[in-house]
């Protein structure tokens, strides 16, 4: 059973006939009749009682007209939805924390304002991770740092962070001084392996031929600022999440150097796989970062 045979169905019961039905489909009457005896043995029961040349439906046939007519609907509703420009239906998005947690809220606001019809479906998550979900078709897009297979996914730059060292209020200047007195912490705080700002971090330390000999894993921002606030280690963040955090007076901020403090965010989707629901994200993050840089 496919959807012509269902087409044709309801044709020569909507016309009342065979002969009406194939000059309403444009066929031959020996088509038609063909295609109806090929659906009665597809499904094993007579759709029409016969009588002579003429057709009555059956209770079979009723039955089945009742679906027919819901998934010709269906179909029609479906091949509608895949040919309208106008972004519709569940966004399943996927962001590193730290950027769904600040540079979220304001872009998705105004996506929900412009096109009500969608449905968002938000994943945390380290690059890798959200990177394998879009190829496993778990997401549509997100919202990652480098680097990214560029044969698989296309991209674009959305946001600009800058990554910054966070310490407890009080501590010295890190990797600074002369000689023995440059001060290293010992532990650092961060999330598990794949998580682009331990990367950084752990990268900052091998440059300064260091290697912290603690690293304490946690799951949330907040929870690793509440363990640098009480002088448990140091963490590399954006520095844009310390907006967030209402203790931020007990913390030390250190500046990272040129040439290792920037991290760009971007928008990534499988290669060949754009949809409206991805472009009109695009253009909202675009007229967001826009906005930004004239402030």
């Amino acid at each position: 059973m496919d959807l012509s045979d269902l087409k044709i169905f309801s044709a020569v019961v909507r016309e009342g006939g065979v002969t009406r039905a194939a000059e309403h489909l444009h066929r031959v009457q020996s088509n038609v009749t063909t295609r109806i005896r090929q659906l009665e043995d597809d499904i094993g029961v007579s759709l029409f009682i016969r009588e002579g040349k003429r057709l009555h439906l059956s209770p079979a046939g009723q039955v089945l007209l009742d679906y027919a007519d819901r998934l010709l609907a269906l179909a029609d509703e479906a091949r509608s939805a895949v040919q309208d420009p106008r972004p519709r239906g569940i966004f399943r998005l996927g962001a590193m924390e730290s950027t769904a947690a600040v540079r979220l809220p304001g872009p998705v606001s105004e996506y929900h304002r412009r096109y009500p019809e969608v449905e968002f479906e938000l994943r945390t998550g380290n690059p890798p991770m959200l990177s394998k979900a879009i190829l496993a078709g778990e997401l549509d897009a997100a919202l990652v740092t480098l680097p990214i297979a560029d044969a698989l996914f296309e991209k674009v730059a959305v946001f600009e962070e800058e990554p910054v060292i966070v310490s407890a209020a009080g501590t010295p200047a890190i990797g600074q001084g002369n000689g023995n007195k440059e001060y290293f912490p010992k532990t650092i705080i961060a999330f598990e392996h794949g998580c682009p700002h331990r990367k950084r971090l752990e990268d900052w330390y091998a440059l300064r031929e260091q290697m912290p000999e603690r690293t304490i894993e946690l799951g949330s921002y907040h929870a690793m600022l509440g363990c640098v606030a009480a002088g448990m280690g140091v963490a590399l963040l954006p520095k844009s999440v310390l907006t967030t955090f209402p203790e931020s007076k007990r913390l030390r901020v250190h500046r990272l150097p040129p040439g290792e403090n920037r991290a760009d965010t971007y928008l990534i989707w499988r290669k060949g796989a754009g949809s409206p629901k991805i472009q009109a994200l695009r253009d909202v993050l675009g007229e967001h970062r826009a906005g930004k840089r004239t402030r």
